[in-house]
């Protein structure tokens, strides 16, 4: 569609402010974004829609511009909600590159806005998406009339004469079409999620072109509402996949532009998915933060059978639970405040939803069994597992299998700079053994971060006796072992206000990175192995060793 025409509509409240000459240009798609340099995400053709959060000083306005002017975007539209009047500096900035610029109206949404691009260029570009846009309202709706990503691919397949599968990250199938022709194999499926991640990663635009088994691929990103907001390295570990069965190179702009607007559908669906998993995702939280602050058994047991009828509705018996426990950590990522733990643990959330779903043992019910939190920079799973007075032993999640079908893929996206590592507890049937649950999934995953890999995992029987004996530890023998560890360590920190202890725990919660330790506690990383070596000279032990780490954790967890 052109410019011209997105001026002409009333309803969507659009002033021109400069570039009267070039509302001829084609608009070919939409994207907003609050983002100093949003170039990775821009392919040319967009209507570029923002808020101006990225707007400081009037020295702002002139790079903003270059770099949209540089992608070939089609034109600039900024919302009037935050600052009113829209600075002149940036109208002059358009001016001198050539941007066409509209001003939106403050009682007009972006959604809105976007919603009619989306459906006017997909109808322009071909009169087989008349039908996939006729159909997007379908895609909205949470009946049985909703048919999801398969409707467009359906129609890619019938109309097009193209199949087309959408995937998650980690490689699993989430809907395939085609006219004839098996589904996606597993293998290829993981291939192609691979070839995904680490193009992504290598800063390649889409699509993606890869070859499996002889057959051409062409690869789409599929991304959420949130993700020009996001971390690249972290949203590309959450983002879906469109992968399409054609050699793409020699396809015209047109055709390529009609397939990034497929993108765009299947990405409500995938928002429509995440907003659905709000009530689990709640239901966690709650558990999570009960059981982590100590709370009574019987109203973590109150709030535990309010979670088993959603998780699992028409489950009479009373389910036992296992918890599982997933971090990502980032090689030189600097000081980390509370606010990058914070998207770090999301993105861990919905890394470790997606991976659960891949599991082995799931079925196509276990979607709606899902219940993922996340505290700090960690994603928390409460895995309900249905059984009769006993544990399902087929249902129940191990460690090393978890991560076997995803392990390339997500090595891929975790490049050279990424670290997942994960945990998973034994089963319990009651809310007295949450808590323990919970602390043997973390323990399983600090025992994973031990080891070489970019994905790793731990489970519980992977665990030494005297962590799951540690409730039946004689009182005499816990004060002996906590005093010959700790007592030096206290001695000290009374006679010089030191802190040797809290150093301790932060150094052994960090997984002995020194950047976290140092940023957690505010320090220079040479005070911070100051205090270890302080540690380690008071107590004859080696913070390097495993074993002595276990140790230290032990005690810390006894005193």
């Amino acid at each position: 569609m052109r410019l011209r025409t997105l001026l002409d509509t009333d309803a969507l409240g659009l002033r021109l402010l400069g570039g009267g000459a070039e509302l001829e240009r084609t608009v070919r798609g939409v994207m907003t974004t609050d983002l100093r340099d949003p170039s990775r995400y821009l392919s040319g053709g967009e209507l570029v829609l923002t808020g101006l959060a990225w707007w400081r000083t009037p020295a702002d306005s002139e790079p903003f511009v270059r770099i949209l002017t540089a992608a070939k975007v089609a034109a600039l539209a900024v919302g009037e909600a935050e600052l009113g009047d829209i600075p002149e500096d940036l109208v002059q900035a358009c001016a001198r590159h050539g941007l066409p610029l509209f001003a939106v109206h403050e009682s007009v949404a972006f959604a809105t806005v976007t919603e009619h691009v989306v459906r006017q260029v997909s109808g322009e570009r071909a009169g087989d998406l008349a039908a996939v846009v006729d159909r997007h309202r379908r895609l909205m709706s949470p009946g049985p009339a909703g048919g999801g990503p398969q409707v467009v691919l359906d129609l890619l397949g019938s109309d097009l004469d193209l199949r087309a599968w959408v995937l998650s990250p980690a490689g699993r199938l989430l809907a395939g079409s085609g006219p004839g022709g098996p589904a996606l194999d597993t293998g290829t499926c993981a291939r192609l999620a691979t070839a995904h991640l680490a193009a992504t990663r290598a800063g390649s635009r889409p699509p993606h072109r890869v070859t499996v088994d002889g057959t051409a691929y062409a690869l789409f990103p599929v991304r959420g509402s949130d993700a020009a907001g996001r971390d690249i390295r972290e949203s590309v570990l959450s983002d879906w996949l469109l992968a399409v069965e054609a050699e793409t190179a020699d396809w015209p702009a047109e055709r390529l532009d009609l397939l990034h607007g497929v993108t765009q559908l299947i990405a409500v669906e995938r928002d429509r998915r995440d907003a659905a998993r709000t009530v689990r995702r709640r239901l966690a939280q709650e558990v999570l933060e009960l059981v982590q602050s100590g709370a009574p058994p019987a109203e973590t047991a109150a709030r535990l059978r309010v979670a088993a009828p959603v998780l699992l509705p028409g489950v009479g018996a009373a389910p036992h639970w296992q918890v599982v426990v997933a971090r990502i950590d980032w090689q030189a990522a600097g000081e980390q405040g509370a606010d990058q733990e914070g998207a770090h643990g999301a993105a861990a959330q919905a890394l470790l939803e997606e991976m659960l779903l891949d599991a082995p043992s799931a079925t196509a019910e276990r979607a709606d069994r899902i219940a993922v939190a996340h505290t700090g920079g960690e994603a928390v799973a409460l895995v309900p597992l249905p059984g009769r007075g006993g544990e399902d032993a087929d249902a129940a999640l191990q460690a090393e299998p978890l991560l076997a079908a995803v392990r390339e893929p997500l090595a891929a996206g975790l490049a050279e700079d990424g670290r997942l590592t994960m945990g998973v507890s034994a089963a319990v049937h009651s809310a007295e053994g949450l808590r323990g649950a919970l602390e043997e999934a973390r323990h399983a995953r600090r025992v994973a971060a031990a080891r070489p890999g970019r994905v790793t995992a731990a489970g519980h029987q992977e665990l030494a006796s005297h962590v799951l004996l540690l409730p039946f530890v004689p009182d005499d023998v816990r004060r002996a072992f906590t005093a010959r560890l700790l007592d030096p360590l206290r001695s000290y920190d009374r006679r010089h206000r030191a802190e040797l202890i809290p150093t301790l725990e932060a150094f052994l919660d960090c997984d002995g990175s020194w950047t976290r330790c140092a940023a957690r506690l505010h320090l220079h990383v040479n005070t911070l192995r100051y205090r270890v070596g302080r540690i380690e000279q008071l107590t004859g032990r080696d913070l390097s060793r495993l074993e002595d780490k276990l140790d230290f954790f032990l005690a810390l967890r006894m005193s």
